[in-house]
């Protein structure tokens, strides 16, 4: 039950961080470059933004890096070994956004908010 509050007051503390930091540039329109997550879905998925959402968009992408940020640290403090630890996140980063990403462009696609290549 510890873990599992620690957990969730990483994860809404790293939400937190991403949205007041991050986001609030791009939610405000000022700057006219597109959040590099947005752009891997737009080349990968082929996400139409004309369909989307894009405040929407930008909110999903926020709770899903929170929560890889916050997956990582949690598999990370598995181990003792700081040097472990290390070797775990640099292994596991790229996994697990990859994933992360991928149910994001897969949902996307189902609801039909894709151009069609």
């Amino acid at each position: 039950m510890k873990q599992f509050v620690l957990f969730v007051l990483i994860f809404l503390f790293i939400l937190l961080i991403y949205q007041m930091f991050i986001l609030k540039r791009y939610k405000k329109g000022k700057t006219k470059k597109q959040l590099s997550e947005v752009n891997y879905l737009i080349y990968r998925y082929h996400i139409d933004m004309k369909k989307v959402n894009y405040q929407r968009l930008l909110n999903v992408v926020s709770i899903v890096s929170s929560l890889d940020i916050t997956v990582l640290v949690a598999i990370t403090f598995l181990f003792d070994s700081t040097f472990i630890q290390l070797l775990v996140a640099l292994l596991l980063t790229v996994p697990i956004v990859m994933v992360s990403y991928g149910f994001i462009g897969r949902y996307y696609k189902k609801k039909g908010l894709v151009k069609h290549v």
